[in-house]
């Protein structure tokens, strides 16, 4: 069988940005207690006329572009999401008739904030199988559309966005064995419920899952690849909260990594922000072509997905 590879990636944020400075206009908080909690500054914020399917079909144009593989060659579309309001079309079938792709699989993958890894090792399986040669994988949020801007303790962690990956068939797979699970006595601890829908967690409790549980399932994402932490050139995790991702990133072990911090400028992006932030190191040409990559995303339901990827 073959195996996949992500030949590039690319990403799109709304233009609206969203200070502490302001969301201390709208509810209580300020600048220090944001940062010294979750260590966001900023946070871009969709208009009303943004939507996820516009937001991922942008991402999904820069991946495409920056790849050089035709539209038309495109056979599988994932979109992972939990913000989309339009069930059918669905977000992946919208974004392929934006993009004017031939006649590919559309599919939309709602695992919340792990959704992008999800979506990743779905490719990834379909390639493998011989039943897709070249997928666009997405992960795209409007998260500021289920915010409660009342409570200063969920408000303040979301933004919006899109990154998105072009994966194709390679003779060599360089993208590792997914790890996934789920602890499903624990899906109260992060919710998005009601009508009006609204974003509710129980932050203590999901903070204090992923510092101690979370290092030891990423090691074993390493491990499934034959990759030792130290090894490892990035790490790019769920950005949902500064306080997370530096403690899960030293426990891991990846002493030499270059850690996607993107939650600092860019909020909790949900099923965006793994590749999101990929996508800006990649930009910034932080990680070098061929490098290998730790890519793992927690949240929603208690969700996990990780694996291994060389830079494209």
């Amino acid at each position: 069988m073959p195996g996949s590879r992500v030949l590039a990636v690319g990403h799109h944020q709304p233009p609206g940005v969203l200070t502490n400075h302001d969301l201390a206009t709208m509810v209580e908080t300020d600048d220090a207690w944001i940062r010294s909690r979750v260590g966001i500054r900023t946070r871009h914020i969709a208009g009303p006329d943004e939507t996820v399917d516009a937001m991922a079909a942008q991402a999904a144009a820069k991946a495409l572009a920056s790849s050089g593989v035709p539209p038309e060659d495109i056979d599988l579309v994932l979109v992972a999401t939990c913000t989309a309001t339009g069930r059918s079309p669905n977000t992946a079938a919208r974004v392929a008739a934006t993009l004017g792709l031939a006649a590919p699989a559309t599919m939309d993958i709602n695992v919340v904030c792990s959704g992008f890894t999800h979506a990743l090792a779905t490719a990834d399986h379909a390639i493998r199988a011989g039943s897709a040669s070249r997928a666009l994988v997405i992960g795209a949020e409007k998260f500021t559309a289920v915010a409660d801007w009342t409570d200063r303790t969920t408000c303040v962690l979301v933004g919006d966005g899109a990154g998105a990956a072009v994966v194709t068939a390679s003779e060599e797979p360089m993208i590792g064995p997914v790890l996934w699970g789920s602890v499903p006595e624990m899906g109260h601890a992060v919710r998005i419920e009601g009508e009006p829908a609204r974003f509710a967690q129980e932050g203590q409790t999901v903070y204090r899952w992923a510092t101690t549980q979370l290092p030891a399932i990423a090691r074993q994402v390493c491990e499934r690849s034959g990759i030792t932490p130290a090894d490892l050139a990035g790490v790019v995790l769920h950005q949902a909260n500064l306080r997370i991702i530096e403690p899960v990133a030293r426990k891991i072990g990846a002493v030499n990594a270059v850690v996607a911090r993107d939650v600092v400028d860019s909020g909790n992006t949900s099923a965006a922000s793994v590749p999101l932030a990929l996508s800006k190191l990649v930009e910034r040409r932080e990680i070098a072509a061929g490098d290998p990559v730790l890519l793992f995303a927690f949240g929603g339901n208690l969700s996990y997905a990780g694996q291994i990827i060389h830079c494209p």
